[in-house]
């Protein structure tokens, strides 16, 4: 199987990644030969890649090699057109997400299902973008995605019960675990980032009461309940890559 992934930034270089290392024959492509260079990096030599893998014996050399060569990361469009899931990770503007999966509409066979990583737009609005709203979906994807084993999958209406299954078949298929839940176009986010955002809000107000500082207020949040980053470090690392 083949998957596409259109955009090659901190998420597009990891889910390429992941996909690669699962077996899966992937193509990525961005309009910007600097973000496919920064993608590849990400995902061959960055801190979660597949060279870091091979370092802590999560791969072997054989493994890796193989990852690699079933990755492509590519300036061509059409490329994406022999993918069976194309998962989109662009830029969070509904305008230009929209335009994507027009574009992705008439280039693909009306087989292929078209995902998004959305954080929070609404799915069903891309879908009605398109000819095949029963083969649009959300999967947002975690950073760094290597590592996060969340698989929020956003289904529509009008999302087919085949395509879900799909797309939940492939998310447990390269490590993650799956979770279906409903779009909600009258509100940003779905579940995750919903309550994410609520717990980073009050965070902050703690901070501008002046009860604890940044620093504080994330080492007592990842000692009670063992997360790995606290609220503040979450929101350099989503925009960081975790560099």
């Amino acid at each position: 199987m083949k998957i596409g992934v259109l955009g090659a930034g901190v998420m597009g270089g990891g889910i390429a990644q992941v996909c690669a290392s699962h077996g899966y024959e992937v193509v990525c492509h961005d309009i910007s030969a600097d973000a496919l260079a920064k993608g590849r990096d990400v995902a061959i030599s960055g801190r979660y890649g597949i060279e870091r893998g091979v370092e802590r014996a999560k791969l072997t050399r054989e493994q890796a090699d193989a990852a690699i060569a079933r990755m492509t990361f590519s300036a061509e469009f059409d490329d994406l057109a022999s993918a069976e899931l194309v998962i989109e990770a662009v830029p969070e503007r509904l305008d230009v997400k929209i335009r994507v999966f027009r574009d992705l509409d008439r280039a693909c066979p009306p087989s292929t299902i078209l995902a998004s990583n959305t954080s929070g737009l609404p799915i069903a609005a891309l879908a009605a973008a398109t000819d095949r709203p029963d083969r649009v979906i959300g999967w947002h994807w975690a950073s760094p995605a290597p590592v996060m084993r969340m698989a929020e999958i956003i289904t529509t209406v009008e999302t087919s019960d085949a395509t879900t299954e799909a797309v939940c078949e492939i998310a447990s298929a390269c490590g993650k675990n799956p979770v279906v839940v409903r779009d909600q176009p009258m509100a940003w986010g779905f579940v995750a980032n919903r309550v994410y955002f609520a717990m980073v809000a009050e965070a902050r107000r703690v901070v501008d009461e002046g009860v604890a500082t940044h620093e504080q207020v994330d080492q007592l949040m990842m000692d009670c309940f063992n997360w790995p980053a606290g609220p503040f470090g979450m929101v350099r690392g989503a925009g960081s890559g975790w560099s």
